[in-house]
């Protein structure tokens, strides 16, 4: 259907514009046309207020419980950070806007943010150049394989066509790597050290190996002190490492990826630096190379020049392109970089410690309650087992369903996938001893009523203070309405 404009101007080739995009009345042919007027919901302010505050009533967050999730490293966000991400001369910025002439210097600061922050991250993680564009780790992930299928197409390898990845692994390894048209080997975990079977990798890999995507430490918490005989053998065979940064929270300051031969790295902006988790969003990934994968990272990318302005290059013939609009997250990157700024290098060795240590308080805590597949020193989240608790028929997920009627947000459960009644823990380095020590004690106390039978159907209800009590899960899938 055509509509008629008030007025139209002459654009850029002649092009005819509208001047004024509202229809004049009578645009609409007359069959289309209302005969009623919109029934719409007339509300005053206060109703509107009193909504929304209800509903954020009934939200958990960071800022009023306490997130055990291990391998989402949900710590507190500081809030000088979002205020300096609402700074107008960030918020209003336009990514349309001339990097110089009529007006382009409002953009410089928001450039200058990025550039510093690449270079930041090259520090921390030990890598040559980084792109910010990925939007959420999984997004790193798949820019990472991506730069892997580039770099092998660019020298001819068309023999490699596999990704090694351990079978504890997040799920979005062997996804990100079979999107990038990778076929996925899964290594196994010695059932002894809780790492990566070296022997078994070291028959898999071969001139068919494209890449080996490792977390370091892995989600069992435990540091692979192996990682330079593993990055030499992927080396030997013209195979990529890969580092999966979910866990990096656990080595700021210690351990830098690039020192130990890795060749790509992505790192969650919104989990290691405090940018705020959320609805699936906003997040960040920074993917960070070696030199010799540099050429083929994403357009644009930010250049800085002699007169010490910055700008958007797009000449990189052999770039993987465009990955995302623009220039990624930029709210959560500018986040990202005064987190940086205000902790410096001694506070984000500090982060380490204090998450490393709280890791260890937990696991330590409740090793006579719980059983512990490997009991020795983790990094930032320890792995607990409902093994004891099973023999009398209460569950993981019976646990955690208590929790919520404890106060407690539950842990990750069930993940890694190769632990029976796995619950991981991750209290990070911003939770007091007071929360920690409060949580722990609920923990001994579902683990003692737990042995006990008279109590096994509270726990099979659990949660007892939900409204409608617990949700058939299974149920919920089979009919979930995917429209929505």
């Amino acid at each position: 259907m055509e509509l008629i404009f008030n007025k139209s101007v002459k654009g850029r080739k002649g092009i005819t514009l509208p001047q004024n995009d509202v229809p004049v009345t009578g645009s609409i042919p007359k069959q289309y046309q209302r005969k009623d007027d919109v029934p719409l919901c007339e509300l005053s302010e206060l109703d509107v207020v009193r909504h929304f505050t209800e509903l954020s009533r009934r939200n958990f967050g960071v800022d009023t419980n306490f997130y055990p999730l291990g391998s989402c490293t949900m710590k507190y966000n500081p809030k000088i950070c979002e205020k300096i991400a609402a700074i107008e001369g960030f918020a209003s910025l336009h990514p349309l806007l001339p990097q110089l002439r009529r007006g382009g210097m409002l953009t410089q600061g928001a450039l200058t943010v990025l550039y510093e922050l690449e270079q930041m991250l090259c520090e921390i993680a030990g890598m040559d150049a980084f792109t910010l564009q990925p939007m959420a780790g999984a997004h790193g992930e798949l820019t990472g394989m991506m730069l892997v299928a580039a770099y092998h197409r660019n020298k001819g390898n068309i023999t490699k066509t596999e990704v090694l990845i351990p079978d504890e692994a997040h799920g979005t390894n062997p996804s990100s790597a079979a999107i990038a048209g990778f076929t996925v080997k899964s290594v196994p975990t010695n059932p002894e050290t809780g790492l990566i079977d070296l022997s078994t990798m070291e028959s898999l890999i071969g001139p068919q190996t494209a890449a080996i995507m490792m977390t370091n430490p892995n989600t069992l918490g435990l540091f692979n002190s192996q990682i330079g005989k593993i990055a030499a053998c992927a080396h030997k065979h013209d195979a990529l490492l890969y580092y999966d940064g979910a866990n990096l929270n656990a080595i700021l300051g210690k351990f830098r990826p690039g020192d130990a031969n890795f060749d790509i790295v992505h790192i969650n902006l919104h989990k290691t630096f405090a940018t705020p988790h959320g609805g699936g969003g906003p997040g960040a990934g920074p993917v960070g190379v070696k030199k010799h994968l540099e050429e083929f990272l994403p357009i644009s990318r930010i250049v800085k020049r002699q007169d010490n302005t910055y700008s958007l290059n797009y000449n990189y013939p052999k770039s993987i392109g465009y990955i995302a609009p623009f220039y990624g997250n930029f709210g959560v990157c500018l986040k990202a970089y005064a987190y940086i700024l205000m902790l410096g290098g001694k506070g984000l060795e500090e982060v380490s410690e204090n998450a490393v240590l709280n890791a260890n308080y937990v696991m330590h805590s409740l090793k006579d309650s719980y059983h512990i597949p490997y009991l020795k020193t983790c990094m930032h989240e320890c792995v607990l087992s409902a093994k004891k608790q099973m023999e009398n028929g209460i569950s993981a997920l019976d646990i955690s369903k208590q929790l919520i009627d404890r106060g407690f947000h539950p842990p990750t459960i069930y993940f890694p996938l190769i632990i029976k009644e796995a619950m991981m823990i991750e209290p990070t380095e911003t939770e007091s001893k007071e929360t920690i020590d409060t949580f722990i004690d609920a923990m001994k106390k579902l683990a003692k009523e737990a042995l006990n039978p008279t109590t096994a159907n509270v726990f099979h209800a659990a949660p007892n203070t939900a409204p409608v009590g617990r949700l058939d899960e299974v149920k919920a899938i089979k009919e979930m309405d995917f429209a929505c």
